[in-house]
C-alpha cells in the first residue's frame, strides 16, 4: 500500500471524458498526474442519467494502475457490488438511499477487500452516517445534485464538509473526505479550507486543453497542510 504524505488526492471524473476514447483518456490523466480515476455509475432510475456498467470498468482496468474510485448511483445497489469489485474497482461508494440496510452494504464492500464509501447528496444529512463511521473508508459530499456533469457548485454544502471533517477527526480513523461537483480552481480552495482531502473534477480536467496543467491548478489551490493520506485503493 503506497502512501504519499501531505498530498491532495485528485480524482478526474470519467463522466466528462470523451466516451469514444475512454482508454486513451484514462491513460492521459494518469500521465498528467492524477491519483485516482473516478467512475460514475448511473442507472437511469436512482439518478436521471445512464452511463456504464462493470464491463466498462473491467475494460478500463487494463489501461491504468491508478486506483479506480467507483461511485454507484444505482438502486437497489447490493446486487451489483460484487460485479464491480470483480471488475477491478478499488473503492466502492454508495448512497444511504440506494438500499434498505447501509450497515450491511458497507460490510459487503469491505468483505470483498474494497474500500467502502458513503455518498451524501445535498439534501442528505450527516446524521445518515453517524452510526456506521466505523465501517466507512471514504465520505463523498455531493456539491451538485447527482446525475449530470458540469453543474454549478452548491455553496451551502461547505458547512456540511466542515461538520464531516470534525466527525472524521473525532474518530481518529483515516477516513478520506471527497468532494464531487462543480470543482474548479475557484471552488477548490473553499472545500479544502472546509476540510476536504480529495477533489473529484470532471469538466475542470477533461474539459481543459492541457490535463496536466488543469490538475496542477487544482493542486495549487490547496490552502492548508493536509495530513498524511492513503492514496492507493487496495
Amino acid at each position: 500500500m503506497n502512501t504519499t504524505p501531505n498530498r491532495l488526492i485528485i480524482a478526474p471524473s470519467l463522466l466528462a471524458a470523451d466516451f469514444a476514447r475512454l482508454g486513451e483518456e484514462t491513460r492521459a490523466v494518469e500521465a498528467a498526474g492524477a491519483d485516482w480515476l473516478h467512475l460514475d455509475i448511473m442507472d437511469g432510475h436512482f439518478v436521471p442519467n445512464i452511463t456504464f456498467g462493470p464491463l466498462v470498468v473491467k475494460a478500463l482496468r487494463k489501461h491504468t494502475a491508478m486506483p479506480m474510485d467507483v461511485h454507484l448511483m444505482i438502486a437497489p445497489v447490493d446486487p451489483y457490488i460484487a460485479a464491480f469489485a470483480e471488475a477491478g474497482a478499488d473503492n466502492i461508494s454508495v448512497h444511504p438511499e440506494s438500499g434498505p440496510h447501509l450497515h450491511r452494504t458497507l460490510q459487503l464492500i469491505r468483505s470483498l477487500g474494497k474500500k467502502a464509501g458513503v455518498v451524501l447528496n445535498p439534501a442528505t444529512p450527516v446524521d445518515a452516517i453517524a452510526h456506521v463511521m466505523d465501517l466507512i473508508d471514504i465520505i463523498m459530499v455531493m456539491t451538485v445534485n447527482p446525475g449530470f456533469g458540469g453543474q454549478a457548485f452548491i455553496a451551502s454544502q461547505l458547512s456540511k464538509i466542515a461538520t464531516l471533517r470534525q466527525m472524521i477527526d473525532d474518530t481518529g480513523r483515516d477516513i478520506i473526505l471527497q468532494i464531487d461537483g462543480g470543482i474548479t480552481p475557484a471552488t477548490a480552495p473553499k472545500v479544502l479550507e472546509a476540510g476536504a482531502d480529495c477533489l473529484i473534477a470532471g469538466t475542470a480536467v477533461f474539459g481543459a486543453p492541457d490535463y496536466a496543467q488543469a490538475i496542477s491548478a487544482l493542486r495549487a489551490a490547496r490552502p492548508r497542510q493536509l495530513p498524511e493520506l492513503t492514496v492507493s485503493g487496495g
